[in-house]
C-alpha cells in the first residue's frame, strides 16, 4: 500500500487541528465506496418490475440516508411492519451486491486516508443507514475493517437522516463528545444529520453537486487532496 505524501498529510493535519479532531466518523455509501449510483440503478431495475420509475431528485430526497423502512414504505405508498419492510430490503440490497460487484472499490485514496488516520491513533467509525449484509460485503471485497472501533448500523437506529441520532450513537460508542467528532458525507441530508449532532462535515462530491452540499465545512472529490 503506498502512503500519502508530506504535502497531503499537512493538509489533513491542518484540518483536524482546525476542527480539533478527537474521533472521526464516516456514512458509507458514497464516502466509502462511490456507489450510489449503482443503489439508484438498483431502485430503477427493482421498481421497473413494479411498473414504477425514480427520478434522481426522488432518490436523493426520499431514499439517501433513510432508513430501510423509511425508504421500503415510501416505494410501497405505506406503512408497515418491520417483517414487511425488512423482507422487501433484503431483496432490494441482495440486487443491488450483484449489480455492484463487478465494480467494487473504495474511493481514491481511502485506504491510504485511513492507515494514516490510525496511525495517529484516531479512532473511526462507521455510520450508516444501510443492513449488516452490505457492511460485511464491503468488507470481504474492500480490505478497510480493520481501521473501525465501531459501527452503527440501520438497526441500532429509530430515525434515520436528517435526524442527528445514528451520529450521536457512533459518538457515543466511540466515547467522544459529538463536537469532537469530525464526518465524513456525501448527501444533504447527511450533512444535516451531523450538523445537528454538532459536528463539523467533510462532505464528498460522489453523489450530489457542490453547490448542495454547500452547508458543508469542506467539500472534496476524494482522498486524494484536501483544499
Amino acid at each position: 500500500m503506498k502512503t500519502i505524501g508530506k504535502n497531503l498529510q499537512a493538509s489533513i493535519d491542518k484540518i483536524l487541528n482546525k476542527f480539533d479532531t478527537k474521533a472521526v466518523i464516516f456514512d458509507l455509501d458514497g464516502t466509502l465506496l462511490d456507489n450510489n449510483s449503482f443503489h439508484r440503478k438498483t431502485w430503477e431495475a427493482y421498481l421497473k418490475n413494479m411498473g414504477k420509475q425514480i427520478s434522481e431528485e426522488e432518490f436523493n430526497t426520499h431514499l439517501n440516508g433513510r432508513t430501510n423502512k423509511d425508504a421500503v414504505e415510501y416505494i410501497y405508498g405505506r406503512k408497515m411492519s418491520k417483517e414487511e419492510s425488512t423482507k422487501y430490503t433484503l431483496e432490494k440490497e441482495a440486487l443491488y451486491r450483484e449489480i455492484y460487484l463487478p465494480f467494487i472499490k473504495p474511493i481514491s485514496g481511502l485506504i491510504e486516508f485511513l492507515d494514516y488516520l490510525h496511525k495517529k491513533n484516531i479512532p473511526m467509525a462507521i455510520a450508516t443507514s444501510g443492513i449488516q449484509p452490505n457492511i460485511d460485503f464491503m468488507f470481504e471485497h474492500v480490505p478497510i475493517k480493520k481501521y473501525f472501533k465501531t459501527i452503527v448500523n440501520s438497526l441500532h437506529i429509530k430515525k434515520g437522516e436528517p435526524d442527528p441520532e445514528i451520529y450521536i450513537k457512533a459518538a457515543s460508542l466511540l466515547g467522544v463528545d459529538p463536537k469532537k467528532c469530525l464526518v465524513f458525507e456525501d448527501a444533504v441530508v447527511g450533512i444535516k444529520s451531523a450538523k445537528a449532532a454538532g459536528m463539523k462535515v467533510i462532505a464528498l462530491s460522489t453523489t450530489q453537486s457542490k453547490k448542495e452540499l454547500a452547508d458543508a465545512n469542506l467539500i472534496i472529490d476524494d482522498y486524494e487532496k484536501f483544499q
